[in-house]
């Protein structure tokens, strides 16, 4: 987990570490399984977006999936290797923005995201009603179980 930002505290970071591990067991993920959370500030966060998204603006969290297989590509399998889940970027400027809009905690937000991005790793999406229904149940379901409801004010 990196904070590029150097904004957050060691108990926030320990917080989201805590919660991403949560919900990998939760979800049934392998204890070697791996990802990387780095937290970033607004203008790169753009520039990633424009970059792998096309999109000409800030976003609050995107993930990159590493499991994935792109048309073509083939899998390579080590028998030692742990599954590399992917990585997540979160803004921590939009996460304070959305945490004001929402009317909860800076540190529910960073759950929230942190969670959000986790499951895209693992498959999960929101492009159609159904999709998303079933996406955002998870997500509160591992939040309300760890503790950060919406409701929450850490």
């Amino acid at each position: 987990m990196t904070d590029e930002t150097a904004s957050l505290s060691a108990e926030e970071l320990d917080k989201i570490s805590e919660l991403l591990q949560f919900a990998a067991l939760y979800e049934g993920v392998a204890e070697e399984a791996e990802l990387s959370l780095t937290f970033v500030t607004n203008e790169r966060i753009h520039e990633i977006n424009l970059q792998y998204r096309d999109k000409d603006q800030p976003t609050d969290v995107i993930s990159f999936a590493m499991e994935e297989m792109g048309e073509g590509e083939l899998q390579i399998v080590g028998a030692d290797m742990p599954p590399v889940l992917g990585d997540i970027l979160i803004s921590v400027k939009r996460a304070q923005e959305q945490a004001e809009d929402y009317g909860h905690s800076f540190l529910r937000e960073l759950g929230f995201l942190a969670v959000h991005g986790f499951l895209h790793l693992l498959g999960y999406d929101h492009e159609n009603e159904e999709d998303e229904k079933k996406m955002f149940s998870k997500q509160k379901e591992i939040l309300d179980e760890f503790g950060l409801k919406r409701s929450e004010t850490l």
